[in-house]
């Protein structure tokens, strides 16, 4: 029983070859992780045949699955998000096959919350996560943006005027606005943890961590 454990544990299964789930298996692939992938379309086998490790088979019908061996994969990820019905069968029926993680593309609330209700573990919206992410990226300062969860987010940013030729513990940035500068990376010099000492230049780059509210409002200085 845990060698079968191990092996459910060591691959990725994207279903789904469009553009979110050809993205997530590239990337995997060239990171070497283990990962299958499933796709029903002519047009999209034959583009992604050679590139990656790719089975063509409908994944909405149970027996297909199991006859690719999708039991054996730990994670399974549908990107198939604009053909509802098929959404909703091919993670049931991974549920269904006891796949301890399913991730699962969203293309609304109500499409999630089926998703959900019905045993993904994890769904993600790409197309709204992505519009967000540019949202707050255009808005200020911000040049990446990473929300983890309930509001805590890390950012990537250039200094405001304020903290320019002060240090930290000068500029005591996290009394006035409440974010947190965990680190500081200047041109030619590697990335370092930031501390009350740590002085600021122009051409720095931050790293915060904060409320997504408070470094929106912090990123909006000039």
């Amino acid at each position: 029983m845990a060698e079968k454990k191990d092996e459910r544990d060591a691959g990725v299964l994207v279903i789904g070859l469009g553009r979110f789930g050809s993205s997530l298996a590239e990337t995997l692939d060239r990171l070497g992780q283990d990962v299958l992938a499933v796709e029903t379309d002519d047009r999209l086998v034959n583009q992604w045949s050679g590139r990656l490790p790719l089975v063509q088979a409908d994944a909405s019908n149970p027996e297909a699955l199991e006859q690719l061996g999708a039991q054996e994969f730990g994670v399974a990820v549908v990107g198939v998000g604009t053909e509802l019905e098929a959404s909703v069968l091919i993670t049931g029926n991974l549920v269904d096959l006891g796949t301890p993680q399913i991730w699962a593309k969203a293309v609304s609330a109500e499409h999630g919350r089926i998703l959900t209700r019905i045993g993904a573990h994890h769904v993600v919206y790409p197309e709204s996560d992505a519009g967000s992410r540019v949202a707050h990226l255009v808005s200020g300062k911000m040049l990446d943006y990473i929300e983890v969860e309930d509001g805590f987010t890390i950012v990537k940013m250039r200094p405001p005027r304020e903290m320019q030729g002060f240090t930290l513990a000068q500029s005591d940035i996290r009394k006035k606005y409440g974010i947190t500068v965990i680190g500081v990376k200047s041109p030619g010099i590697e990335f370092t943890y930031a501390t009350p000492e740590t002085r600021v230049s122009a051409n720095d780059l931050l790293v915060c961590s904060g409320h997504a509210d408070l470094l929106e409002r912090f990123s909006a200085r000039p």
